[in-house]
């Protein structure tokens, strides 16, 4: 089918002004993972567990927190917030809308580093989906295990309330983002309301924790502490893991809203909870142990455990969404095979539902809670796929300042410099945990990659030779005309579903040279999906006679918006004898859908095993029957064999 150029879908909303609805949304989806980060961060820095375990001294404390703030300055808000969330491709951010942006504005005579680099783009986006999967399991692991904190008795019960709460947030997920924003946006109001105020509690113990906010701290603590500092990083970068859901959700929300949402509230929260438990430990070194949950007083520790449970679920709401927004922009650029993608909201067409993508990271999350069984677990493996895919990010987008916005090479290399500094100091650290666990997504990473190269592949060869066979729609036309002896034609009316207008349906190339006979009435349709929720009846069908007004043939092409399934038996019933050169017998008509059939070649454009791969990835394929909403009953499905 064709699909018509959607435009900036963000354009529109960012001109309509921010609701505070949508802030709250975003506060409940996007910055979860990235909200809750204070529960562990410091801990695991001063964890004496660890390998490379960091010493607690006030120069360290002091360094650390530092690097902390200036990590989420750097990382946070100068890559994403005021960078990447401006680089969107038709209102939808993530790291697959950077690869289509790199695509489109390859710079002539160098289109091979535009190549490598939308390469290595499909890796990155390969690696979030592999954090999608990581996320949900270590932050519901780490919910759970804190109710041992209340309720030790309660430790067996751990991997089974897990697996429920699990399932649950999967299953709601078909509500779509907003339903799901507006429950968890409260909860995550609260929660950095909580950590905030419990920050400037710890901050009353030693106000000079203040000074931290200085780069010096960070700078001297790195350069002059580096055999200490360097692997304080692979656990300091837990402070900004799920900086690239704020990307990755910007079609679901907005540029606008996620910005005021980071800057006016998840920021400051976090800042000052960082901030009060380095106090918290400067005023006693024991307090390393857990200063998060040390800094609350005495009497509100249950409350805050339930909150902080509470907290950590919604914490996998932001990947989850995100994964989301990668697949369906990896199917619209041919990277994926087409699956079901349910809109779920009327006013934002970037808040979608994948069933496809829902479940298999329903059982992929499931299996690693249950494989690895514990947070702590899991948790060398966290910052490896984050720490990439950031990177990359930075890349992609020194790149597009280059080709798209024309900035002078002098100022993107000052500018990408000490992004790329920072971005490769956290992938080197975290590269010290490869045996620890960091291997995990890596591993998920590159078969995700393996799988979205593979489909991209595949699909060039088969649409290269299907166009072939295919050939063009009016010569294909002149001959039906012009045959000798003329081709016999039956009575009734015949819908080829088509992409386009310019090549025949294989369909109906395949119904002519089979059966030797044409119907009376043949409509060749092809549905063009809009940026918009719906589409104006008056402007919904666009007709062409294909040449020859008395032929009987045209060609209707179908308008919809993106939240409406087009019900082709409708949008027919709707033309009148005049536009369709006769009347059509829909109480009667036969739908034809040009399907093509894959089978192994014994020589083939793909290693064999990559071509068994692409066959069995074309089997998910969405149903085109129930989704033109055609009558099973009366629809044909014929086409061609190709080898691959």
């Amino acid at each position: 089918m064709t699909t018509a150029k959607v435009t900036s879908g963000a354009g529109a909303g960012e001109r309509a002004g921010v609701r505070p609805g949508l802030v709250l949304g975003a506060l409940g989806v996007v910055f979860g993972d990235i909200g809750t980060s204070p529960i562990y961060a410091l801990r695991a820095v001063f964890d004496p567990g660890d390998p490379h375990p960091v010493a607690v001294r006030a120069d360290a404390v002091f360094g650390v927190v530092s690097l902390v703030f200036w990590s989420m300055v750097v990382i946070v808000t100068v890559t994403y917030v005021l960078i990447a969330l401006r680089a969107d491709h038709d209102g939808e951010g993530g790291i697959m809308a950077l690869i289509t942006l790199v695509r489109r504005w390859a710079v002539p005579g160098r289109r091979r580093m535009g190549v490598v680099l939308a390469a290595l783009g499909i890796f990155g986006a390969a690696l979030f989906l592999g954090d999608s999967m990581i996320t949900p399991a270590i932050s519901v692991l780490s919910a759970v295990e804190g109710v041992e904190i209340v309720a030790p008795s309660l430790g067996r019960a751990v991997l089974p309330i897990t697996v429920v709460i699990i399932v649950a947030l999967f299953l709601v997920q078909r509500r779509g983002t907003a339903t799901v924003g507006r429950v968890f946006g409260p909860v995550m109001l609260v929660w950095f309301l909580a950590i905030g105020a419990c920050g400037i509690a710890g901050l009353t113990k030693h106000p000079d924790m203040l000074r931290a906010l200085s780069p010096t701290y960070a700078l001297g603590f790195l350069f002059g502490h580096f055999g200490v500092a360097f692997f304080a990083l692979a656990a300091i970068v837990l402070a900004v893991t799920g900086a690239e859901a704020l990307y990755a959700d910007l079609g679901h929300f907005g540029r606008r809203s996620i910005t005021r949402a980071w800057l006016f509230v998840v920021f400051p929260a976090c800042l000052l909870s960082y901030l009060g438990q380095g106090a918290l430990i400067l005023d006693d070194p024991r307090h390393a142990a857990s200063p998060f949950f040390l800094a609350v007083p005495g009497w509100g520790r249950p409350l805050m455990v339930a909150l902080a449970t509470a907290a950590t679920v919604i914490a996998s709401q932001a990947v989850i969404s995100g994964a989301y927004s990668v697949a369906a922009q990896a199917i619209r650029i041919g990277y994926l095979p087409r699956l079901r993608v349910v809109h779920t909201s009327a006013s934002r067409p970037g808040q979608i539902y994948v069933p496809w993508i829902n479940w298999l990271l329903m059982v992929s999350v499931l299996t690693l809670a249950l494989a690895f069984r514990s947070s702590t677990a899991l948790a060398a493996a966290y910052g490896m796929a984050v720490t990439c895919t950031i990177t990359i990010t930075t890349l992609l987008l020194s790149y597009l300042a280059y080709a798209k916005w024309r900035l002078p090479p002098w100022l993107i290399a000052c500018g990408a410099a000490p992004l790329l500094t920072v971005d490769l100091l956290y992938v080197a650290a975290n590269l010290t945990k490869l045996v620890h666990g960091a291997w995990l997504p890596l591993l998920i990473g590159l078969a995700a990659f393996l799988l979205m190269t593979t489909w991209q592949r595949g699909r060039h060869v088969v649409m290269a030779e299907r166009e072939r066979r295919e050939g063009s729609l009016r010569e294909f036309l002149e001959g039906l005309r012009t045959a000798e002896p003329p081709l016999a034609v039956v009575e009734g009316t015949a819908v080829f579903l088509n992409r386009g207008k310019e090549l025949a349906p294989l369909a109906l190339r395949a119904n002519v040279e089979r059966n030797h006979v044409r119907h009376r009435q043949i409509v060749i349709l092809s549905v063009e999906t809009e940026s918009t929720p719906r589409v104006p009846d008056d402007e919904r069908i666009r007709i062409d006679h294909l040449g020859d007004p008395d032929d009987g043939i045209v060609h209707v092409a179908v308008r919809a918006g993106y939240r409406e399934r087009p019900h082709v038996p409708a949008v027919l019933a709707r033309l009148d004898a005049q536009d369709t050169e006769g009347v059509l017998d829909l109480d009667d008509a036969t739908y034809f859908l040009s399907k093509i059939e894959l089978s192994l070649a014994r020589e083939s454009a793909l290693p064999r095993w990559r071509s068994r791969l692409f066959i069995a990835m074309s089997y998910i394929s969405a149903d085109a029957v129930e989704h033109f909403g055609l009558p099973r009953d009366r629809t044909v499905v014929m086409g061609a064999r190709i080898e691959i």
